[in-house]
């Protein structure tokens, strides 16, 4: 029976602490490029050049440019999701609670654009897409900061209907479409453009806030909740 050698041990270890390195190197520099340019106008080269290397680099860390912007998703989940701890942890009755994190979910979102953008740009990709082209490390660690979040969501909507005020059937169904729901309502905020009819087929352009879309977003939940 042989033994693998202490040195070459040492040096595998390096070699992959190197890995881990760079590739959050690169994660955090699309980060920069999110928040800086927006998610449509971040492409690899720009990366890259930001990190120092060649591009080619990057497709030896990443499978494509979808993971690259799957794992940059999963830095906004990490942070959305202590902003919906802390906005839950105030306490409260249910209600209060659910108020509290969609609340903070669209504070989130209007500070951060490239989140819904980044998040949106996946969800319009079919299952067998992003299994095609994201790889299953990479869809496990979005799961779970997608899970980090929803289950703060989940677990408010168990609670509510433990004490009489909810009447969620499928709690984790609605905590899922609050969040679908609410990307798309960030859009809305972001623009801030609503569009009504002031006369039959005689469309008119007014405006709508953040705050606005906020306290629709937090009605409708606590209606759906309510069931």
């Amino acid at each position: 029976m042989t033994t693998r050698a202490p040195e070459t041990d040492g040096r595998r270890s390096a070699a992959a602490a190197r890995r881990r390195a760079r590739e959050a190197e690169i994660i955090a520099a699309t980060r920069r490029l999110f928040d800086e340019r927006g998610v449509r106008d971040a492409q690899i080269e720009d990366v890259a050049r930001a990190v120092g290397i060649n591009r080619a680099i990057v497709y030896r860390h990443f499978t494509g440019k979808e993971e690259l912007f799957a794992l940059t998703l999963v830095g906004y989940l990490d942070e959305l999701r202590d902003a919906l701890r802390q906005a839950d942890g105030r306490g409260g009755s249910a209600r209060d609670r659910l108020a509290a994190t969609v609340s903070a979910f669209v504070e989130y979102g209007v500070a951060h654009p490239a989140f819904s953008d980044c998040a949106q740009a996946l969800m319009r990709r079919s299952g067998p897409e992003l299994l095609d082209e994201i790889s299953e490390s990479a869809l496990l660690r979005l799961g779970r900061g997608m899970t980090g979040c929803l289950t703060i969501l989940t677990g408010i909507l168990r609670d509510g209907n433990e004490a009489g005020e909810f009447r969620v059937e499928d709690p984790e169904l609605l905590a899922n479409t609050l969040y679908a729901s609410g990307l798309g309502a960030l859009q809305l905020a972001r623009v801030g453009i609503l569009v009504t009819e002031s006369a039959p087929g005689v469309p008119t352009v007014g405006q709508v806030s953040p705050d606005q879309v906020r306290d629709y977003l937090v009605t409708a939940a606590l209606a759906l909740a309510a069931g």
